[in-house]
């Protein structure tokens, strides 16, 4: 196990190195082929003086020659951005002259709210939706339960989040305001935006909604997971010693049905962060996914690396640690 663990963590330093790079290297090639961002630290208004521009460049790391070459890979900046990252300098941004470190502080920890409430969204209601489908396998509540599922899954988050937003947030703050009053939790829990000043609270429906992706596939994998092991014979031989329904379901056959699901919930952890962009954007949170998409639209090329490879650490990072569950969840699994 111990050797194994390690061979998992280096593998784990190796695909975020190769991330690095290759994030490193399209932020090079988009220098070389867009031209230099260094320009927008002067507003991009008017020819800013050759030795100031040339000050600007050193400031950001943009003096090495290599830009002006297309296709160069610029291996020097990337040994230096790495040994600044070891070092814990994240850098500065072009625009405000702002320490992206400190914007990080701010940016993870909205982004990990929303995600705890993503993540226990999915799980709870898939697990749920799953184990009562899979219960009443070929009925009425089965079909009802996938169908409705599926049927969730095909619109798309960004309607969800409109219509949450333009429709009913609106009506429904009004009515628990005036029940409740305005500084109450459920004044602020329907919020159509987001509020500093209540960041759990007016992050729950958000969470809510981006929970929702991949609601359908993650219900029909438990379904599937729980009827494959609900005709095995330690199941039998539980119902044949007089063990109650309920039991035998928690107990035993959703335990042996773990793996599969836990594989699911990593994959789409990951394939959550999609959803998180266009959440932030939506209700007005300042997190990871609004920062990356708002630093794309400024070419600060460096923001971007950042994000992105914060992004990639946490998919690395759950990935991993999903490995490590299965031989938490089946004794039966060594690993050499």
């Amino acid at each position: 196990m111990g050797r194994y663990v390690i061979r998992r963590l280096l593998q784990s330093l190796l695909t975020l190195g190769i991330v690095l790079f290759l994030l490193h290297y399209l932020m090079a090639l988009s220098v070389q082929v867009r031209g230099n961002p260094a320009l927008l630290f002067f507003g991009g208004e008017r020819t800013p003086d050759p030795a100031m521009l040339a000050q600007v460049e050193r400031l950001y790391g943009l003096d090495n020659k290599c830009y002006e070459r297309i296709g160069d890979p610029c291996l020097a900046p990337f040994v230096d951005r790495l040994q600044n990252y070891v070092s814990g300098d994240l850098g500065t941004t072009l625009n405000g002259n702002r320490d992206v470190a400190q914007l990080l502080s701010i940016y993870i920890p909205n982004t990990l709210r929303l995600f705890i409430f993503a993540t226990i969204t999915l799980v709870a209601v898939s697990m749920l939706l799953g184990t009562w489908a899979a219960r009443h396998r070929g009925g009425l509540i089965d079909h009802t339960v996938r169908g409705t599922t599926i049927l969730a899954d095909s619109i798309p988050v960004f309607l969800i989040l409109l219509s949450y937003v333009y429709i009913v947030a609106v009506p429904l703050t009004r009515w628990a305001r005036g029940i409740w009053g305005t500084e109450s939790f459920m004044g602020q829990v329907f919020r159509p935006n987001y509020n500093p000043d209540y960041p759990w609270t007016t992050i729950i429906i958000p969470g809510i909604i981006v929970g929702t992706v991949g609601l359908a596939t993650m219900t029909r994998l438990i379904r599937a997971s729980l009827l494959e092991n609900m005709g095995a014979d330690f199941v039998r031989t539980a119902k044949a010693k007089g063990l109650r329904e309920n039991r035998i379901t928690v107990v035993h056959v959703m335990r042996n049905s773990m793996i599969p699901i836990v594989t699911g919930i990593g994959f789409l952890f990951a394939f959550m962060l999609s959803g998180a962009v266009l959440t932030e954007g939506v209700m007005g949170i300042p997190g990871m996914g609004r920062m990356i998409f708002e630093a794309v639209q400024r070419q600060e090329g460096n923001l971007v690396i950042v994000g992105l490879t914060v992004s990639s650490l946490v998919v690395v990072f759950v990935s991993l640690v999903v490995d490590l569950l299965y031989a938490v969840l089946d004794p039966r699994i060594r690993y050499e």
